[in-house]
């Protein structure tokens, strides 16, 4: 009972981190669009000053497990950074839509991954909520057309690359987070990720309209799209896996959706609220789930 109370909390923290990072898709969108940001300066910006805010939270609960995680490096490098710069450019290169259809290939490489290391075939509910979340991210982002999918070369590589960022800063830290805990972990990412993308761009030497309206989106951007969205989606790890994680994230579309909607004025008609209904039923499906063993078995990955 408490493990499947546990994992019902869990899937509640991913479903918040999911709605934290549509909106700050839509501020992302928001400063590309308004204020003529650079992804790579957003890029930088964000980690560092997400990273800073996480480590100054976890200097003052527990300082101890600061010290200890060098592992936290690949997670950083291969998995947060590769996430955050590749999404983001995606979206420069294209549009929000588009990037999050190439960016949700990943619980497709997750699922291929985990049904590798067990040796097995998907079962029914795995390919159903797969399809569910998947197909309902494809009508939000195309409204079916494939042949809307107009983008550049860069967009494909960059969004295909935002894919592989994702399955990897969902599996790597699954090892670290019972021992040392979602904030040292998240926030040492961060940082060891955005000083060499920093030396980099040299985001300093940017010229950007910063009014109040900037600032907000900023907060967006660094407090509710990555300090409580990876928090959030980290903690999840521990208790849902990453392969029902990564498919609960998928609510990220509808929020952001929903977000555009109501604050850049984005209008979405009928087939929108189909997309908007996989998904959802996806994440139903997921809740009915017995306790999978991913986080077993990608521990050793």
């Amino acid at each position: 009972m408490k493990r499947n109370n546990t994992a019902g909390f869990c899937t509640v923290t991913c479903l918040i981190a999911a709605v934290c990072w549509g909106f700050s898709g839509t501020c992302g969108q928001y400063l590309f669009q308004i204020k003529g940001v650079n992804a790579s300066w957003l890029t930088a910006v964000r980690m560092l000053s997400s990273g800073i805010i996480l480590l100054i939270i976890n200097l003052v609960v527990a300082r101890r497990e600061l010290l200890a995680l060098l592992i936290a490096v690949a997670f950083a490098l291969l998995g947060i950074l590769v996430s955050q710069y590749c999404y983001l450019t995606a979206i420069q290169y294209s549009n929000s839509g588009t990037a999050t259809v190439l960016q949700y290939l990943g619980p497709v490489f997750i699922m291929l991954i985990v049904c590798i290391k067990e040796l097995r075939l998907p079962r029914k509910k795995e390919i159903l909520a797969l399809v569910c979340a998947v197909g309902g991210t494809f009508l939000l982002a195309t409204h079916g057309n494939i042949h809307s999918l107009m983008i550049s070369r860069q967009a494909l590589v960059w969004g295909l690359l935002s894919a592989v960022g994702l399955v990897l800063y969902t599996m790597i830290p699954t090892g670290l987070l019972p021992k040392y805990g979602s904030l040292p972990v998240t926030g040492l990412a961060m940082i060891i990720g955005a000083v060499p993308l920093a030396a980099v761009v040299k985001p300093w030497t940017f010229e950007i309209s910063m009014d109040f309206p900037f600032f907000l989106a900023m907060v967006g951007i660094v407090v509710v799209g990555t300090v409580i969205a990876y928090t959030l989606f980290i903690y999840s790890l521990k208790g849902i896996g990453p392969e029902r994680a990564s498919l609960t994230s998928c609510l990220e579309p509808v929020s952001a959706t929903a977000f555009s909607a109501l604050w850049l004025k984005t209008a979405f008609g009928a087939i929108d609220l189909v997309g908007f209904a996989c998904i959802l039923g996806a994440i139903v499906i997921l809740t009915d789930f017995k306790a999978m063993n991913s986080s077993r078995v990608l521990d050793d990955v």
